[in-house]
């Protein structure tokens, strides 16, 4: 299917690894403009800057100005941005508890998951309504509707975050503006199975195997595995896309292998 990708101009948050460098790659392949930003470009992102077909920012996405340095960036560079995936965020377990969540745990959640997504889509949204369209795509969590105990903040920054979402579409959707929401699943990145991640510290506090507490996780789909980083690119790349979801805007869609299929 061709989406009508040719040409766009992309900014893309937390692009260095993952569902984010997925999606740059994606996008890339549909043959848009990506600008990227990321703390710290990693090497398949500074691959892409090399070939020409990123460009890349080393910025902090959870500082009051870093989205907007982003946006910034691609407008000096290409002049409009015709499509947001806000995808940057990260998740913490809290074994211990809600009590032993400190207001700076919460603080560091709510800034990274909710508000640089606020920040970006408010600093791009001038330039979409002077063009009269664009589309914004931002990557939540099965979190956002499946509440745990276990990562409590950043369940709540997740909801907050498709709620959100949801407004924009309500208030841009006159002006040719789409904000769409996707909700993955476990996914196949680091943010789970890598040094530090959700497997790995689920493991340490409760003594089990991290491979364990990954395909336990994994169980609890109904395909049986994990989400891969490109499934989740390739429906960003298809919301972003004005030829083929033009009409669809705050939707929001779940693409975690029946997941939280109760919940749906």
């Amino acid at each position: 299917m061709e989406l009508g990708l040719g040409g766009a101009v992309a900014v893309v948050t937390g692009a260095s690894r993952g569902i984010g460098l997925a999606v740059t790659a994606a996008l890339v392949a549909e043959g848009a403009h990506v600008v990227a930003g990321a703390r710290v470009p990693g090497p398949d992102l500074e691959a892409l800057v090399r070939a020409g077909k990123a460009h890349a920012l080393a910025v902090d996405l959870g500082t009051a100005d870093g989205p907007g340095r982003l946006a910034e960036l691609a407008l000096a560079e290409f002049g409009r941005i015709d499509v947001l995936v806000n995808n940057v965020g990260a998740v913490t377990p809290r074994p211990n508890g809600f009590l032993l969540v400190t207001d700076d745990e919460w603080t560091r959640s709510v800034t990274l998951n909710l508000l640089s997504a606020v920040r970006a889509t408010r600093a791009v949204l001038p330039t979409m309504v002077t063009a009269g369209r664009g589309s914004i795509v931002t990557v939540a969590s099965v979190n956002a509707v499946l509440p745990d105990p276990g990562v409590i903040d950043y369940s709540a920054a997740k909801a907050a975050l498709v709620n959100f979402t949801k407004s924009v579409s309500k208030e841009f959707g006159s002006r040719g503006i789409r904000a769409n929401t996707i909700n993955p699943g476990p996914v196949a990145t680091d943010l789970w199975l890598g040094a530090g991640g959700v497997a790995e510290t689920l493991a340490a506090t409760t003594g089990a195997n991290p491979d364990a507490v990954a395909g336990e996780a994994a169980a609890h789909a109904v395909t049986g595995r994990f989400t891969r980083p490109a499934e989740v690119a390739n429906l960003v790349a298809f919301l972003a896309s004005d030829r083929v979801a033009g009409n669809i805007t705050g939707a929001t869609f779940a693409i975690d292998g029946g997941y939280a299929a109760e919940t749906h």
